[in-house]
């Protein structure tokens, strides 16, 4: 009944009956007639209009229509011909009638240089007239203008001009008659730390600014206009020049004023600053760093401890600066120039900046061995402090950027060849508190541990829950390589390894391994060991492990295999061992032809119990050797 409601049918007789193994499958056939375009535009446009999402919305005059914009026309011409319609803006003052929007055939170009209406009758004819009247419609083409545009006024001025791709986007959505002009930046400003002025003129005017020949930032820059001046744009460019200056100016007060108080008496004040409402304050984080970091530098050659402490301790601090308040973007960055300014070591000045990253897929990755112990400490305490509290990631939502934050271990890690324990560093890691997080109530929270297969040691269960969340993000890093996902699973079957690096090159030995004949062999050769043992073992209701009877051995393929087997299992082991994992695949390949020969010749199911069970154990041994 609910199912002929859903289709809108009022009889059973009305439904086909399709019988499956599964059982009867109703079918309803709804045939609905189309109707002429121009019929449905007056309902589908309105419907259109309004279901466009917008984050921010404003509502005009008395009307209750609310649009990211105040909508003042509706072009609607089909075919040639004008469509009859209109949208419903409403009222939002009570007596003040409901207000409509007929759609025209009409539009405007430039608000300056073509200010005056004209019609159109079709979507060519549209954009030609649109071009016309000084508005480009194609966002690319907008782009394509803007970025030959500063290209040329950058090699007139004999500098490069360096294309942001979200700047770009950014500008062509503000501009529909791109003009580029070239600006001066005032030299007073030129001492301020060029990322300073970089992102002032970014993110505050939607400047371009241009380079040197030695990459450095020169004293000029590229405005986007959207008007063609009189005068040639000599006024546009001096208004912006202005505006720039006042900027500037701000920027260069923050630094002077700055540099006159040093990191470390900035830090008491992170004391203030909620890291999380249940974590405490980031000078709780800040000290957790300082215990940690050193732990973390054991494991990075050419990490000094005493360095990697010192930075930990200063790595917050430049964000209860002026010029990070204004430029929040900029943490770390002036974080080292403080540093430097202030005489702290230059790896330390380093590690400041560098704590951060990488901050996604595309960002650098730091390589100097003090600022990867704190990059690696700070992630990893992040990482131990949520999800000890339970704020972890869901199929959807992942609102503090774990993920993100695993990933960047993940590539801190193999980049940098790191051979870290993770088990014992999370461990290390959920073990320090601080007065802060006591009084949040994080004490004694998920301090149960499990012994698991691999470990020596019953292993925290919060430790355990971000060793799978490690080996799930890992699992996608490696595929992202071009590493099979059986290859994958294979490689993190294997209990008791918290290794990164060592799990990375055990799966790249095992990928080439496997693209050989030999190895594509031996997978299926250990499939149909696996699958007979497996079968026989759940018949039997018992389990074949262990080595086989040698005085059993019948035929000479048994005899072969035997030998093989007992020869390459401890060559095997040692190599796995010593990580040397070709030496291991070289060991596996030497057994393709026994095993090949024992399928080819030997009857496993025989009628003789003792041969069968001999014949099993030995099966069993091939399970257990390419496991």
């Amino acid at each position: 009944d609910g199912f002929l409601r859903a289709v809108g049918l009022d009889s059973a007789e009305r439904l086909a009956v399709v019988p499956t193994d599964q059982g009867e499958y109703y079918f309803a056939e709804v045939e609905r007639r189309g109707r002429p375009t121009a019929e449905v535009l007056p309902e589908l446009v309105p419907a259109l209009i309004q279901a466009l999402a917008w984050p921010r919305s404003m509502r005009w005059g008395t009307t209750a229509f609310r649009w990211v914009r105040p909508l003042h026309a509706v072009l609607c011409v089909f075919d040639g011909k004008p469509v009859p319609g209109s949208v419903d803006l409403g009222s939002a003052v009570p007596g003040v009638a409901p207000r409509r929007l007929a759609f025209a055939t009409a539009t405007r170009g430039h608000r300056w240089h073509a200010p005056d209406a004209f019609a159109v009758a079709s979507f060519t004819d549209y954009r030609a007239r649109l071009e016309a009247a000084r508005v480009v419609l194609d966002a690319e083409t907008r782009r394509h203008r803007i970025v030959e545009q500063a290209q040329a006024l950058a090699d007139q001025a004999g500098l490069a001009f360096v294309a942001d791709d979200a700047l770009l986007d950014e500008v062509c959505g503000l501009v529909e008659w791109p003009v580029c002009l070239i600006g001066a930046i005032d030299p007073t400003f030129m001492d301020v730390p060029p990322e300073v002025l970089i992102t002032s003129m970014k993110s505050h005017q939607k400047y371009f600014p241009l380079t040197d020949a030695g990459g450095g930032l020169a004293n000029r820059f590229v405005m986007v206009a959207n008007i063609e001046g009189a005068d040639g744009g000599a006024a546009i460019r001096a208004g912006n020049e202005r505006v720039l200056r006042a900027r500037l100016h701000d920027a260069k007060f923050f630094w002077d004023q700055d540099r006159k108080r040093t990191l470390d008496s900035r830090v008491p004040a992170l004391d203030g600053i909620v890291f999380h409402a249940r974590l405490g304050s980031l000078g709780d984080k800040v000290r957790r760093l300082e215990r940690l970091g050193p732990t973390v530098a054991g494991y990075v050659p050419g990490a000094q401890p005493e360095l990697v402490a010192r930075a930990a301790r200063l790595c917050k601090a430049d964000l209860v600066t002026d010029m990070v308040a204004e430029f929040p973007e900029l943490q770390g960055v002036m974080g080292r120039y403080y540093a430097r300014h202030d005489g702290e070591p230059e790896a330390v000045a380093d590690a400041i900046a560098d704590h951060y990253a990488p901050a996604g897929p595309a960002d650098r990755c730091p390589s100097a061995p003090v600022s990867v112990a704190l990059a690696l400490a700070d992630k990893i305490d992040t990482l131990v402090r949520f999800f000890t509290i339970e704020e972890r990631p869901t199929g959807s939502k992942d609102p503090y950027a774990l993920r993100r934050a695993a990933l960047a271990v993940i590539r801190l890690v193999l980049e940098n060849g790191v051979r870290i324990e993770l088990v014992p560093v999370l461990t290390a890691a959920k073990d320090l508190e601080e007065p802060g997080d006591s009084a949040k109530g994080t004490r004694g929270r998920l301090t149960a541990t499990r012994r698991v297969a691999g470990w020596s040691k019953p292993v925290d269960t919060v430790v355990l829950d971000l060793l799978a969340f490690f080996a799930d993000r890992l699992r996608v890093h490696m595929r992202e390589r071009g590493l099979r996902h059986d290859v994958v699973s294979a490689v993190f079957a294997v209990a008791g390894d918290d290794d990164l690096v060592r799990l990375v090159a055990r799966a790249e030995a095992l990928r080439r391994f496997l693209d050989t004949e030999d190895g594509a062999d031996l997978v299926l050769a250990y499939r149909r060991a696996s699958n007979i043992v497996g079968i026989e073992e759940k018949r039997d209701q018992r389990d074949y492990a262990g080595a086989p009877d040698e005085s059993a051995l019948a035929q000479d393929e048994e005899r072969l295999l035997h030998q093989r087997l007992a020869k390459a299992g401890p060559e095997i082991a040692r190599a796995l061992k010593d990580e040397k994992f070709e030496v291991a695949m070289a060991a596996l390949a030497t057994l393709r032809t026994p095993i090949d020969a024992f399928f080819d010749r030997v009857t496993v199911n025989t009628e003789d119990a003792r041969l069968r069970e001999n014949r099993l154990r030995l099966l069993s041994q091939i399970r257990a050797s390419l496991a």
